[in-house]
């Protein structure tokens, strides 16, 4: 995206908040990238794959992040779509495991295009303290190697569980402190991030560099700080219809260097695609081509 568009990027959002949080608008945001993590379409999309991919579409997003699990069975629709594949998010089972399925999974989303490969989760059971994530980060950095030797780049997913207190820190501190820069990046969900009573704006700055893709969600009012995953349904909200401050969160993203932004809504009130709507028209006019 040209310096130009970037300055009208910047114009146009500042127009839409009051004075006091357009204060932050001081250097242009980043492209026009706007995706969908098809994970908020989940219990449509493989009902009907071509309508919801169109759908999606349709609404003006231009790319998407896939889940591995269902990749293949919605992938000849996805093909029919201007809708680019970025991002796909790969069960830590395989993408951490190493051996002949990571092996398969790289290459098969190499061959389909994408440029990130996704640690999206780490379940419950498999939680603890400072060694825990100390041995994560070993195998984030090993797998970080091997994705990049097959040219992609890893990232880690946040949730809530990493900004409990570890040892005087956090677990994100320690996984960020004890992997490489150069083959382990960070896709960071705004919305945990606040469950976890911090901000997304301050962690951007933090970790800026290593941030290359980021969740964009909104937070309902008076959601109580957790380091788990259990919140209401009614905690997700559509962008711009929550209380994450996103003008500040765009700006300090395009500083921090995040290269791509997918939308998810982890649980709609109703129609997913509606819901997509909703953010969208909030987000259109700050992302320029």
């Amino acid at each position: 995206m040209s310096k130009t568009s970037r300055r009208s990027f910047v114009a146009q959002a500042a127009a839409l908040v009051p004075l006091s949080r357009a204060a932050f608008a001081k250097e242009p945001l980043t492209h026009s990238n706007l995706g969908v993590q098809l994970y908020t379409v989940r219990n449509v999309i493989l009902k009907d794959p071509a309508a919801t991919l169109k759908g999606i579409q349709d609404i003006g997003y231009t790319e998407v992040e896939c889940t591995y699990d269902n990749l293949d069975k919605i992938w000849p629709a996805l093909k029919e779509t201007s809708l680019k594949p970025v991002s796909v998010h790969v069960d830590e089972k395989v993408s951490l495991a190493g051996g002949a399925d990571a092996d398969a999974a790289m290459d098969n989303v190499k061959a389909k295009g994408f440029r990130y490969l996704v640690v999206p989760y780490i379940p419950v059971e498999e939680r603890g303290g400072e060694d825990m994530f100390k041995s994560l980060a070993e195998k984030l950095n090993r797998a970080g190697e091997k994705a990049k030797a097959n040219g992609l780049t890893l990232c880690y997913h946040n949730h809530a569980f990493e900004f409990g207190p570890v040892g005087g820190t956090t677990g994100l501190d320690i996984l960020m402190s004890n992997t490489q820069k150069d083959v382990v990046s960070l896709e960071m969900d705004i919305f945990w991030v606040s469950v976890a009573g911090h901000d997304p704006v301050e962690l951007l700055k933090k970790y800026s560099g290593r941030v290359k893709l980021l969740h964009l969600k909104d937070k309902a009012k008076g959601v109580a700080k957790q380091y788990n995953e259990n919140v209401p349904h009614s905690a997700f909200k559509e962008v711009g219809s929550g209380s994450i401050d996103i003008p500040a969160v765009l700006n300090a993203a395009d500083a921090a260097g995040v290269e791509n932004y997918f939308v998810e809504q982890d649980q709609t009130p109703g129609d997913p695609l509606a819901s997509l709507r909703k953010s969208y028209q909030y987000l259109s006019g700050k992302f320029k081509g």
